[in-house]
């Protein structure tokens, strides 16, 4: 879409333009009419001039300005009158008057004429052609380059009365633009490459012009905002150019000519938002329903949307339609000038196929556009015209393609659509190697699918080309390119982003390319076509009101395309799936009947020809002799002359009737058409068959046939070659080798087969049956297996005989590779040979030399086997009754070399079975009438059997029966020990287990007497503490129960002793360092006697209070987290009874769970849980009272309370009334909690 690509489409800030409202809007400072004063009257004169009806030749007016020296204003506004009325030729003459009449003024004078001169001749190169017209001289020529040139010569001529004078800068910005717009755009670029062609230098130049207009403007020149936006446009920079637009818009809402929102619309699709593009073309119709631009911008963003559909799909036309009549055709009406619109519309006539306007628009969009986009789009459509002429136009029209293409940049940035076209048309004008190069540059630049599709196609074709003719070439390589960019393109189908639509042809293609090296993709494929032909066939004809699925589907394939259904059926047949293709061939015949019934004209008799031939042959092979016979038969009623069901026929005949019926349809047959080669070749084939060798192969009736069809018919006749072939490797097979001089000829005779073999593989590569002819000519001649080995495996691919297995068995077994010669010859029984007894006898050989080299009767047995069955199939064939003798005899020599060890009496009893029966075998072989060894060797080796093997083997029974008596013995002598040993072995678990279970009894018992222990003493100790806690408590004079003060304790609450005094315990036992032992020094509360300690009881009175200070020793700074409870009144020690936690308190509780919990720890040892109490206590830091010297003789009744810790700042005493508890519970230094009393 050249529009959508290229900005705004014809123009950069459409200063000019044809309609007429917007035209008005323009000139709108035009007066209807002027006064040029006339100077030297006495009165004020003037002649008033008409500016709406102005003269076609303005002489007089350029005189009666010239004569009354009017000044330049009244210059300028005339010719803007007649520029006004389109009549720009005129503008220009009357400001080059006007410029001549001012030669002599001031240079200033000039400046206005001159930018006026350069704005018209800008705008004339806008409607100037681009190319010089056909019939018109080049001197004589307008062309857009001669305008420009002449705006050139106008700016430069400004530039030098007053290169600053600003509507300069505006004009040197469009110069530099329209001049960029004939100038072709660079080719490709290296990645990564700055572009610096002559374009993008003169864009850069109008980029530097219009920001240099802007600026003297102080930002309010629009017209420079949208030169800049326009130029960044060009240069490919849409989200800077966006930004302009975006800015003219918000500072000018209601401009609408040029409308910034056409521009806003273009870079919006540039950045691939194509709704928000058509709403912005949508909004500047909506401002100006008139303006051919956005209308034409509208039908094209329609025309795009249409895409989406095929144009044989219900929602294509509608689109389509939308775009075409209510859009384009508008824009057509307001201007049928305008490049854009003209392009547009070439492309609706052109699929209409009206040449002579597709001729008039594309002219039209190349001579007036200045956008090189447009300008390819209208050599296209040329290229399209000359296209469809025919060959006389295919010259013509890759010349326009070329154009179009160039118009684009070519290379990678080129008009793909153009480059295409011309490979086309270089394929229709015989140009293939052309039209592959130039389709190979657009798949390395685009990957497109069209060109994959035409490329893959052009490969194919010379495949099939070469296929058919007489002498083939190796096009290996074009096979493969083929298959692989059709390939590329069936994938391409699956990806749903891309939404291409699977293609008959390309598959079609694909399935001929795998024809013949891979036939299941060949098909697969078809079967692709079949279920696409399925899925598109109409409602009437897919039957849906039938319930049955089967019967539905068989229904719809009669719709089906004939010639699909019977590859198919040749296919199956191809890969033996008989019944698949008898139904195929079936239903393609149905689909003839449909389709003559469909289509009256069409002549079917072909199709049902050759289905019913195809059909005929896969009864063959299902077997269905009789039904067969009855098609042919049909065929011929209907042509006489259908040579290839007569020869059919006469195989079948021949098939039934193998004596005298056959033989005589051969030669009747032979007699009708003896000139058609595959008559020829059939009847060759019999004489093969039916023909008693002859000594001599100049004397062979079949060499005489082979040899008069090349030398009468046909010199390249494949069959006669290889038959040819096969008689002399024949020949050479079965003489004689005794001398020097015999060998000689024996190996000319081979390199005779080899001369026609190699014919045969010049005129077809993939002959495998003369491959397979050179294979065993090196094998018999050059004894060369690993070469033939090669060749074999070559051939098993193309062609499915078993004898290609047969032969790659024989192969492998002289390399005594017998396990892959094993794995052939099944192979080859598989292939409907299973009753083959020449395939039995070479596996009874394979096995036999397996056998003897492993030196294993299992598998001298497995030869054995096939040699039976082999005879069993064939039992007058005495031959093979030998090698069942043969093998007997080998597996007696087996036995009875194989150590005691490796047999079993059963064995070698058998083995002297079959001796004897070898033995009779061979005196019957030798009493034969032609026994296939002298007879004299068959008797020696039976008296050999049967004098020296089976005393061999008599004695092999016996040492065999003395080894397995002896061997029984040790035996069961080892069997018993090994009882005996198990039996051990068992005793001693068995013994052990009840050990250990004894041992987890007696650990059970101990721990659960340990548990009940701990218990036990838990709860007696919890008893004695609760018993501890009642005696705590009395009732006061109320009869409410509180706590017993504590009673005194020596030294306990008293003054601190002085140096010297007597350190000893008091008289409950309490060391100097506290109750219990604890870390801690314990409080004392004040004494009312001399320390000897009180009762502490209420009754008595209390003593005065003595002044104490409570201070730190400073020498033992300990800290402690454990609580420490004080014995009661009998003195007994303190007992740790827990941890304290940081900020708690205990209260002195006694927790028997915690103290079980140490003694579980350790419950082995009863004595062990008061020792590990022990360990667990803790030294509280200890505290020291000192008196105060001032306070010494006064004393108090009531000793003073201890006080908690503050943080460990220090210590204080609060005073209180209530007596003290038995228990002083201390709260760990530096606690953050205080201890409450």
């Amino acid at each position: 879409m050249a529009s959508l690509t290229n900005g705004h489409t014809n123009g950069h800030a459409h200063f000019f333009t044809h309609d007429g409202q917007t035209g008005n809007i323009r000139f709108a400072d035009i007066p209807l009419a002027i006064d040029i004063p006339v100077p030297g009257a006495d009165i004020e004169e003037a002649v008033e001039v008409n500016l709406e009806d102005l003269p076609d030749d303005p002489t007089e007016l350029c005189t009666l300005l010239e004569n009354e020296a009017a000044a330049k204003n009244f210059w300028l506004v005339i010719s803007l009158a007649y520029a006004k009325q389109h009549k720009f030729e005129l503008a220009i003459e009357i400001l080059n008057k006007g410029l001549t009449v001012l030669a002599r003024a001031p240079p200033k004078e000039k400046i206005g004429l001159l930018s006026l001169l350069c704005w018209l001749f800008l705008y004339k190169s806008r409607e100037a052609p681009r190319v010089v017209p056909d019939g018109v001289l080049v001197s004589e020529a307008r062309t857009k380059d001669f305008y420009l040139q002449a705006a050139t010569g106008a700016l430069n001529e400004a530039s030098r009365v007053n290169p600053s004078f600003p509507p300069l800068f505006l004009a040197r910005g469009i110069l530099s633009l329209l001049r960029a717009s004939l100038q072709p755009p660079s080719k490709t670029l290296a990645p990564g490459a700055v572009e610096q062609s002559e374009r993008v230098e003169t864009l850069r130049q109008a980029l530097k012009c219009f920001d240099d207009a802007s600026r003297v403007s102080a930002g309010r020149n629009m017209m420079a905002m949208l030169g800049k936006g326009r130029t960044l446009f060009s240069l490919g920079r849409y989200a800077d150019a966006l930004e302009c637009y975006q800015e003219v818009l918000g500072k000018m809402p209601d401009l609408r000519d040029p409308d910034p929102r056409i521009g806003i619309g273009c870079c919006l699709w540039q950045l691939s938002h194509r709704e928000e593009a058509h709403g912005a073309w949508e909004r500047a119709l909506e401002t100006n329903p008139d303006s051919k631009i956005a209308n034409i911008l509208v039908g094209l963003y329609y025309v795009h949307d249409s895409n989406r559909f095929s144009t044989t799909e219900s929602g294509f036309l509608p689109i389509y339609k939308k775009a075409m009549t209510v859009y384009t055709q508008r824009a057509f009406k307001l201007d049928k000038e305008y490049p854009l619109t003209c392009a547009t519309f070439g492309g609706y006539f052109l699929a209409r196929q009206a040449w002579a306007t597709v001729e008039t628009l594309a002219r039209k969009a190349i001579e007036l556009t200045d956008v090189n986009a447009i300008a390819s789009d209208g050599w296209y459509l040329l290229a399209r015209k000359e296209h469809h002429a025919g060959p006389s136009g295919y010259p013509k029209a890759i010349e326009y393609y070329n154009r179009a293409d160039n118009a684009r940049g070519g290379g990678d940035r080129g008009f793909l659509p153009a480059r295409f076209g011309a490979a086309q048309a270089q394929v229709l004008n015989n140009d293939i190697d052309g039209a592959k190069f130039r389709l190979d540059k657009i798949i390395q630049y685009t990957k497109n699918i069209d060109a994959m599709v035409l490329l893959g196609s052009l490969y194919a074709s010379e495949v099939f080309a070469n296929l058919a003719a007489v002498v083939g070439e190796d096009k290996t390589k074009e096979h493969q390119k083929a298959i692989a960019l059709l390939e590329a393109v069936r994938l391409a189908w699956k990806d749903s982003k891309k939404n291409i639509k699977p293609d008959t042809a390309v598959l079609i293609c694909l399935s001929r390319l795998y024809e013949a090296e891979q036939p299941e993709k060949s098909l697969a494929c078809l079967q692709q076509v079949y279920q696409m032909s399925l899925d598109k066939l109409p409602d009437e004809e897919k039957h849906q009101d039938i319930e049955d699925e089967d019967t539905r589907i068989a229904r719809q394939k009669e719709h089906l395309a004939p010639q699909l259904l019977n590859n198919i059926g040749c296919f199956q047949f191809q890969m033996e799936k008989f019944d698949d293709a008898r139904e195929a061939f079936q239903t393609g015949l149905t689909a003839c009947i449909r389709l003559g019934e469909k289509e009256v004209d069409k002549d079917t008799d072909p199709l049902i020809t050759t289905i019913s031939f195809n059909l005929a042959r896969t009864y063959e092979a299902i077997g269905l002799l009789d039904e067969a016979k009855q098609v042919y038969e049909g065929l011929l009623e209907r042509h006489d002359e259908y040579t290839d069901a007569r020869a059919r026929l006469a195989y079948i005949e021949l098939r039934q009737n193998p004596t005298v019926d056959g033989p005589k349809a051969m030669a009747t047959l032979f007699e009708t058409d003896a000139a058609n080669l595959d008559v020829r070749a059939l009847y060759g084939w019999y004489l093969s068959k039916a023909k008693r060798r002859a000594a001599n192969i100049a004397e062979d009736q079949e060499q005489r046939h082979y040899k008069h069809t090349l030398q009468h018919y046909d010199k390249h006749d494949q069959y006669s070659l290889t038959g040819m072939g096969n008689l002399y490797l024949t020949t050479a097979r079965e003489m004689r080798r005794d001398t020097e001089q015999d060998k000689d000829k024996r190996r000319k005779t081979y390199e005779k087969a080899v001369e026609f073999y190699l014919k045969a593989l010049q005129l077809d590569p993939r002959n495998a049956y003369a491959a397979q002819g050179i294979g065993i000519a090196i094998v018999e001649d050059k004894k060369d297996f690993t070469a033939a080995v090669q060749i074999f495996s070559k051939v098993k691919d193309t062609v499915r005989d078993a004898s290609v297995y047969v032969n790659l068995g024989h192969v492998y077994g002289e390399l005594k590779q017998y396990s892959r010669a094993i794995e052939s010859y099944e192979t080859a029984l598989a292939k409907d040979r299973a009753s083959d007894p020449q395939i039995l006898a070479c596996l009874g050989r394979v096995w036999l030399l397996k056998g003897k080299h492993e030196k294993s009767q299992s598998v001298m047995k497995s030869s054995l086997e096939y040699s039976q069955r082999a005879l069993e199939i064939a039992p007058d064939q005495i031959h093979f009754q030998f090698n069942i003798a043969f093998v007997q005899i080998q597996l007696a020599q087996l036995l009875y070399s194989l150590p005691e060890a490796q047999r079993t009496l059963v064995e070698v009893e058998a083995a002297a079975s079959g001796l004897d029966d070898a033995i009779e075998s061979f005196g019957e072989i030798a009493k034969a009438k032609n026994p296939p060894y002298p007879r004299h060797d068959l008797e020696q080796r039976a008296n050999m059997g049967r004098n020296t093997m089976r005393k061999q083997l008599e004695r092999a029974v016996q040492q065999q029966t003395e080894y397995e008596e002896a061997n029984k013995t040790k035996l069961a002598r080892a069997r018993e020990l090994r009882e005996a040993e198990l039996k051990r072995r068992e005793d001693e678990r068995l013994a052990a287990e009840l050990s250990v279970r004894a041992e987890k009894e007696r650990l059970a018992k101990e721990r659960q007497k340990l548990l009940e222990e701990s218990r036990e003493l838990a709860e007696k100790r919890a008893n004695e503490e609760r018993r501890k806690e009642e005696a705590e408590w009395t009732e006061d004079s109320e009869g409410q129960k509180v706590k017993r003060r504590r009673k005194g304790k020596g030294g306990g609450g008293g003054k601190r002793k002085k140096k010297g005094e007597d350190d000893t315990g008091d008289e409950n036992g309490t060391d100097g360092d506290g109750a219990g032992g604890s870390g801690r020094k314990q409080r004392r509360g004040k004494s009312t006697t001399d320390g000897s300690g009180g009762d502490g009881s209420e009754d008595e009175k209390r003593a005065p209070r003595k002044k104490r200070r409570l201070a730190r020793k400073p020498e033992k700074k300990m800290k402690s987290s454990e609580l420490v409870v004080d014995s009661d009144s009998e003195g007994e020690g303190a007992v740790i009874v827990g941890t304290q936690a940081t900020g708690g308190d205990t209260g002195g509780a006694f927790d028997p769970d915690a103290l079980s919990d140490v003694e579980m720890a350790d419950a082995d040892n009863d004595e062990e849980e008061d020792t590990a109490v022990r360990q667990r206590q803790r030294h509280k830091t200890s505290r020291r009272i000192d008196d105060d010297d001032d306070d010494d003789d006064e004393e108090g009744d009531e000793a003073a309370e201890p006080a908690s810790l503050s943080n460990g700042k220090g210590n204080l005493f609060a005073d209180g009334d209530s007596p003290p508890t038995a228990n002083d519970a201390v709260g760990g230094a530096g606690d953050s909690e205080t201890a409450e009393y």
